[in-house]
């Protein structure tokens, strides 16, 4: 929780690294750039972060689709911005995913936020509402001791030299 009321709240360089891991497994995933961006607390006392896929200004825009702008100058976009090269400056029309921003509620310090703009999940860890996994415990080795269940049976050997038999 924040002490000082005209301190906004901002996230650790811990929670900025998971957030663009975030948005690098999601463009991995969705096979389509995923851009995540952290907007200023200055205004609103809390910084957030938005995750959107930059839009093809070629193709018909859906109108369904919630929209987002994301960019700018200043912009402090986090991962590998989906392997999109960007102009610096420049602002995109994005398809608007969901958000995270903080709070200083007790017990809570993310809220989630979904495509509608709905408040959709609270927690005090991050890793609770991340859409993938971010332990970090690696998966466990296999056990090389362990005689293998599935051993075949060795092959007959194949044909003995100078045999004339295809078979």
């Amino acid at each position: 929780m924040s002490t000082d009321p005209l301190t906004p709240l901002v996230f650790s360089a811990d929670e900025l690294e998971w957030l663009g891991r975030t948005a690098d497994a999601l463009t991995a995933w969705m096979g389509k750039p995923v851009l995540a961006e952290v907007m200023d607390g200055e205004e609103t006392g809390f910084e957030w972060v938005v995750f959107g896929i930059p839009l093809d200004l070629t193709e018909t825009p859906d109108d369904d689709l919630a929209r987002v702008q994301m960019g700018g100058p200043g912009a402090r976009l986090l991962g590998n911005r989906g392997g999109v090269e960007l102009e610096a400056g420049e602002v995109y029309d994005c398809h608007f995913l969901w958000a995270i921003q903080l709070c200083d509620l007790e017990g809570v310090r993310f809220i989630k936020v979904d495509s509608s703009g709905d408040e959709v999940a609270w927690t005090d860890s991050l890793h609770d509402i991340l859409p993938f996994d971010a332990s970090h415990d690696p998966a466990p080795a296999p056990d090389d001791d362990t005689p293998d269940d599935n051993t075949d049976p060795p092959l007959p050997p194949l044909n003995a030299p100078g045999s004339r038999h295809l078979h």
